[in-house]
């Protein structure tokens, strides 16, 4: 039997009570059909799960009962992974982003870049969207920690304010020149991963990049598409440092 899953808010979660608010209720009720009795799960986003019966159904909230606290279906990898990708045309980064959800990615940073093929100011009104995909993919993956996907930054900004959480992290930029092979660190327990555009960096960029102390990585000779290559490295680090072996 496949249990629904449902996003609560951390200040909508009580010892016994959990309120869904009027978006999950209507999916609850008027897409999944469910009522009064059913079990559900609910996660807050931050990584806790409960196993809950719908109590009671409104017009613009519904109410399940807690049961009991439980691992989610898909655990957190050990690895804090955060990755800075630049943003590539039409639905090709809608992919990134559910594929980063899906493979353990804590926050996502859409990035311009000299050879980004897609101006800041166009790209705005879609990262409400790539939110939303997020979103949507925590619930399907099982994943109880929502990834952040961040505001629009250009390039220089990864490396003056940081990505993630943890100052400490190793800084890894992806070329196709000019780098070297990716070591196995198995101190690596934060890494921030910045992916560039389909024609690649500017060397401009990559100047930039070694100053600010990030380690420039070639991944073989092959040739790939952007979101291809952002999907194909996130996996590689979550094998490397993190929990998919």
């Amino acid at each position: 039997m496949t249990i629904r899953r449902f996003y609560a808010r951390p200040e909508n979660i009580g010892q016994l009570v959990i309120l869904l608010d009027e978006s999950e209720t209507r999916h609850l009720r008027d897409v999944l059909r469910l009522s009064a009795g059913d079990r559900v799960h609910a996660f807050d986003g931050l990584g806790v799960e409960y196993a809950c019966r719908v109590e009671r159904i409104a017009k613009r909230f519904a109410e399940l009962h807690v049961e009991s606290e439980v691992p989610p279906t898909a655990p957190e990898s050990t690895l804090e992974l955060c990755i800075a990708a630049a943003i590539t045309p039409g639905e090709k980064f809608d992919l990134v982003v559910q594929k980063a959800v899906e493979l353990g990615v804590r926050r996502l940073t859409p990035i311009t870049t000299v050879r980004c093929e897609v101006r800041a100011k166009d790209a705005l009104r879609r990262v409400e969207r790539w939110r939303k995909i997020a979103f949507e993919a925590s619930k399907q993956c099982g994943r109880a920690f929502l990834m952040e996907v961040g505001n629009i930054g250009e390039f220089k900004e990864v490396f003056e304010t940081g990505d993630g959480d943890d100052p400490s992290a190793s800084l890894f930029l992806f070329s196709e020149r000019d780098g070297q092979e990716l070591k196995a660190d198995q101190n690596a327990r934060a890494i921030t991963a910045i992916y560039g555009p389909k024609g690649g960096w500017d060397d401009a960029e990559l100047s930039y990049a070694r100053e600010a102390g990030a380690k420039t990585i070639t991944l073989g000779g092959r040739i790939l598409r952007a979101e291809t290559a952002a999907i194909a490295i996130t996996a590689i680090l979550q094998h490397r440092f993190g929990d998919l072996r």
